[in-house]
């Protein structure tokens, strides 16, 4: 397929009209919180079985295989042109299922949900110690433990995502101190003083295994074009160029901000953003396709590896440094931190390892060049 595969970011109807509008061939994720997909993942429900899309082995000999099933079904959507004007027009919407992407959610919702239990005890313990003089003060604190109140500094208060807690107000006493100082008479009655408290009561959601694992993408290609296998194997295929760069970018350490205005700046940075990726993914293809063909392997963060990111190639160079040393008009060269895997990776990149391999050399000055 040709034409532009994004994430979420590129989904508006903006962007959607204004590929329809210049046959540009469009292929990105459908957020969740927009309300297409959410029909969309309830119709996908509700299938008795979907086609398969993709079959692949599993990532280890102990990991099952990994099972795409989707079809793609017609839904009608705001689109927007150039001159914005927005109509609806029916796009098409690849609905799929991960087998792999289910299995991983509900692990990922158990675990996250055992975490918030922990919050949830502490929370318990806080609330039930509270002593309230009237009933109305207790109502009133309920509805700030149900997020009903306006919010610390104007934020929206944020409710429990895991589990249902409901609180309701209980007439109790507790002993409290005299009122004036003395030994009590011996018939006197322990002083006692009414109040409310809060009971909670906690239920654990559950997650239906149905719910999960469901992903639907929106195309303005027509599947006479592309197939629906097709689609989501172009959407599944970003990884392979500069997809995985943007999440490296996304560190504040690793740019600094920039400031633009006009247009043409804006898009010449991101072309020349989208160029550094691109060699970035080359280099990262390059080692590892000829670690795989000569069986090798490279440092890696947690030892040898035969798969390396760009950037763990960048790093390992980091510690190779030219030292020079001029003495009048001559210069003595001296390589410190050279190992074979440098050289290896510049075979792999198809670049003259000459620069490195001279440990010492005395060159006239004019002569000199570094690498």
């Amino acid at each position: 397929m040709r034409g532009i595969v994004a994430d979420r970011k590129a989904y508006s109807r903006r962007t959607l009209g204004l590929c329809l509008e210049h046959r540009i061939g469009l292929v990105t994720l459908v957020p969740r919180t927009c309300a297409v997909r959410q029909e969309l993942e309830v119709w996908g429900q509700q299938q008795p079985a979907l086609p398969l899309l993709v079959e692949k082995a599993g990532r280890t000999k102990d990991e099952a295989p990994r099972h795409w099933h989707g079809q793609s079904v017609t839904r009608p959507v705001e689109v927007e042109d150039s001159d914005g004007r927005v109509v609806w027009e029916a796009r098409r919407f690849v609905v799929v299922h991960s087998s792999q992407r289910a299995q991983q959610q509900t692990q990922a919702y158990s675990a996250a949900q055992a975490k918030e239990a922990e919050a949830v005890v502490e929370h318990i313990t806080h609330v039930q110690a509270r002593w309230f003089a009237c009933e109305a003060d207790a109502g009133a604190a309920i509805a700030e433990y149900e997020h009903r109140g306006p919010g610390w500094r104007g934020r929206r208060p944020q409710a429990w995502r895991y589990h249902a807690v409901r609180y309701r107000v209980v007439a109790d006493t507790r002993h409290t101190r005299r009122a004036r100082r003395g030994r009590p008479g011996k018939t006197d009655p322990p002083p006692i003083e009414s109040g409310y408290r809060l009971v909670v009561e906690v239920e654990a959601l559950t997650n239906p295994e149905e719910d999960n694992g469901w992903t639907v993408l929106a195309t303005t290609v027509s599947p006479e074009v592309s197939t629906d296998p097709e689609i989501l194997q172009a959407y599944q295929e970003q990884h392979t160029t500069v997809e995985p760069g943007f999440r490296w970018i996304k560190n504040p350490a690793a740019i600094s901000p920039v400031w633009l205005e006009k247009p043409e700046r804006i898009a010449a940075l991101a072309m020349l953003t989208v160029v550094g990726l691109l060699v970035y993914s080359i280099i990262q293809r390059q080692v590892r396709l000829y670690l795989r063909t000569h069986d090798q392997q490279l440092p890696g963060n947690k030892g040898p590896t035969a798969t390396p990111t760009a950037a763990v190639v960048l790093t390992l160079f980091a510690q190779v440094a030219l030292v020079q040393l001029w003495l009048g008009e001559q210069a003595v060269a001296q390589v410190y931190g050279l190992q074979p895997h440098h050289l290896l990776i510049c075979e792999a990149l198809g670049l003259d390892s000459s620069w490195y391999e001279a440990p010492s050399t005395q060159k006239n000055g004019r002569d000199i060049q570094t690498p």
